[in-house]
């Protein structure tokens, strides 16, 4: 008599078929999409405000005003179609200082300063890429984000008014409403940045009708607190000062701009932790959450399948080879 072929259980095929892939997609998860996910963003969209109180040169009243309300606001637009997918991001930055005069300002240009950036950024390590019309030629490891992963250790960060790199310290751990970041600090030592051509009686040179000042900068205070996954800045506080000088001067002859400190608003800052928390919760999810239940389903469902086809082929192999009764193997052929 000729045996037939076992059929196997769709239940263990299922089962077995189903913890293979649990078993190969959590290194796959943990190894190779998290990483890729650990990207800077090519869509990006973000506006934030710094407020504070500070001195400026007034150009109308033609004199220093002193202890009014300044406001920051930074726009930052990634340029998806410039950018590369696979290599480098594309952000283009508008920064304006105003006034309570200014606010709200239609027109940038009305702005008591305004200035605009390009930055081209290496999507995984955050390193400048020197292309695609980027203005200014920046240099560093931190400015508008700092890498993912951020490190305790000192960072360089790029100040675009000095038009340098300043070393900011790893200065312990803060929270940022209510949720924990790294902090660190720096300032910047006053440095000549330019020159400006204004009337000497300005910068104390009133026999001149005019004279090639120089522009001076300093900054009082850094402190920027990043989150530690994804490099985002959930708190920035800067405190810059922006004076005149006599050709060769020692001393600060005129001041343009001087706050103590001008801070991420209360909003922004909400707005940056939640952006925070999303990228980070993304990042866990692929990278731990998602790869461990992989892998414990995996590991559960792979040896049931094998238990389950194993037996089943048992099982059939016994019935098949089990020998008929001795009344069934003596008994008379129909017909007879």
């Amino acid at each position: 008599m000729r045996r037939r072929p076992a059929r196997r259980s769709p239940l263990s095929l299922l089962l077995l078929g189903t913890g293979t892939f649990l078993l190969v997609l959590a290194p796959l998860l943990a190894w190779y999409v998290e990483p890729q996910a650990r990207r800077t963003p090519l869509d990006v969209d973000v506006t934030t405000v710094f407020e504070g109180s500070g001195s400026y040169f007034d150009t109308a009243k033609v004199k220093l005003v002193e202890d009014k309300p300044l406001t920051v606001t930074r726009q930052v637009r990634g340029d998806v179609a410039d950018g590369d997918r696979s290599g480098r991001a594309i952000w283009d930055v508008s920064t304006s200082v105003d006034t309570a005069d200014t606010l709200p300002a239609a027109d940038p240009h009305d702005s008591l300063q305004w200035t605009t950036e390009r930055w081209v950024t290496d999507r995984k390590t955050n390193r400048p890429v020197h292309c695609c019309q980027e203005k200014p030629r920046f240099e560093g490891e931190a400015y508008l984000k700092f890498p993912f992963g951020v490190e305790k250790r000192s960072y360089r960060w790029w100040d675009s008014t000095l038009g340098g790199t300043v070393v900011l310290k790893y200065s312990g751990a803060r929270a940022v409403q209510g949720y924990q970041g790294l902090l660190f600090t720096g300032r910047v030592e006053a440095a000549q940045t330019g020159t400006r051509l204004v009337p000497g009686r300005l910068v104390g040179r009133p026999k001149s009708s005019q004279v090639l000042a120089e522009e001076w900068y300093a900054n009082h205070g850094v402190e920027l607190v990043a989150d530690q996954q994804t490099g985002r800045i959930l708190y920035a506080a800067i405190g810059p000062r922006k004076t005149l000088r006599a050709p060769g001067g020692k001393k600060d002859a005129m001041v343009l701009l001087d706050s103590r400190k001008l801070a991420f608003t209360p909003a922004t800052q909400r707005a940056q932790v939640a952006l925070a928390r999303d990228d980070t919760d993304q990042l866990r999810l692929l990278g731990r959450t998602v790869p461990l239940v992989a892998l414990a389903a995996g590991a559960v469902l792979f040896p049931a399948g094998a238990v389950l086809l194993v037996r089943g082929g048992r099982i059939r192999r016994g019935r098949q080879e089990a020998p008929l009764p001795e009344t069934a193997r003596h008994a008379a052929p129909a017909g007879r």
